[in-house]
């Protein structure tokens, strides 16, 4: 996919696409061979297990809300305005436990197969599902801490 210019409206994803992804909403901002960008909203409760992207760094723009976040092992927490970097190949993954909704900006480089992941995850209900078609499209769920 090539770079076009135009705006994709706040609260809307490109060509007016929405997923639903494990009981958040995504709206697609972006998407071509060198970048992929995207909006998550994040009710609370919702998460990301830990997984690795060895193929692309992904980096996440907090708009609102706050996110506790697994990056290389370690915790932290991201508030609004705060840049979360994830280099390719760390081990990452966060969880809205903050009882209030979230809402951050995501952009990964390169885009890869991202943007076919999250189309093929739309409303699929089983995280076993998810984590199986994740790494078919080069995002490495890590198994439950033992």
């Amino acid at each position: 996919m090539t770079e076009s210019a135009g705006i994709t409206r706040a609260g809307t994803g490109l060509e007016d696409v929405t997923w639903n992804i494990l009981g958040q909403v995504y709206h697609p901002k972006q998407s071509t061979e060198d970048c992929f960008s995207f909006v998550a909203n994040s009710p609370p409760g919702t998460f990301v297990p830990p997984h690795i992207h060895p193929t692309q760094d992904e980096y996440i723009l907090m708009l609102e809300g706050e996110w506790k976040l697994i990056l290389d092992g370690q915790t932290h927490f991201a508030k609004p305005g705060d840049l979360v970097r994830m280099p390719r190949g760390i081990m990452h993954g966060y969880f809205n436990e903050s009882g209030a909704p979230a809402r951050a900006f995501f952009w990964v480089t390169p885009a890869r197969r991202l943007h076919d992941l999250f189309k093929a995850i739309h409303n699929v209900p089983d995280p076993a599902e998810v984590v199986r078609l994740s790494a078919l499209h080069e995002v490495d769920f890590l198994p439950p801490p033992g």
